[in-house]
């Protein structure tokens, strides 16, 4: 068994700037209407790119940067839920099987816990595994640092993979 750490932090997509197109808010593939989304290259789905980052190094096959680079245009404005696939597919390609993940949202906004069900459905769709075995967890930063003032959000998240006999 292997263990792989992952985080990832994103700012609100600032608002003011009269060339900024909107951009929606998603997390583990959920779109969050009338929500301001995040700054990033491609859709910024922090808890993607923290999960991603989990598989990776718990395989020892890298990070996300060295797989998606954002100096990259493939990857300008990317499903994040779509890279989260290819890196499941290299995760099994290199002979190991998922057995759980553990992921906590921190962000003042959105609340988390209403839409838990329906990322973890998504997810586990994704990653082709039993919703059992991912959990996902909202937290706030009571009001401490730049995320507790609601300017972004970041995610921690560890992977527990296994080496297939």
């Amino acid at each position: 068994m292997r263990i792989g750490f992952g985080y990832d932090s994103h700012r609100f997509q600032p608002q003011s700037l009269p060339e900024s197109q909107p951009k929606p808010l998603i997390l583990g593939g959920i779109e969050f209407p009338g929500e301001t989304g995040l700054k990033g290259h491609s859709d910024a789905d922090v808890l993607c790119h923290a999960i991603i980052d989990a598989l990776l190094g718990a395989a020892a096959l890298g990070d996300i940067g060295s797989h998606f680079p954002d100096t990259d245009a493939a990857w300008k404005g990317a499903d994040s839920t779509k890279l989260l696939a290819a890196v499941v597919k290299e995760i099994r390609a290199a002979g190991y099987a998922i057995s759980n993940i553990d992921a906590t949202i921190i962000c003042e906004r959105p609340k988390i816990r209403p839409v838990v069900e329906m990322i973890r459905e998504r997810l586990a769709a994704v990653m082709n595994i039993g919703k059992g075995r991912l959990s996902i967890k909202g937290k706030t930063n009571e009001k401490m640092d730049d995320v507790g003032a609601g300017l972004g959000i970041e995610v921690h998240c560890v992977a527990l993979i296994e080496e297939l006999a």
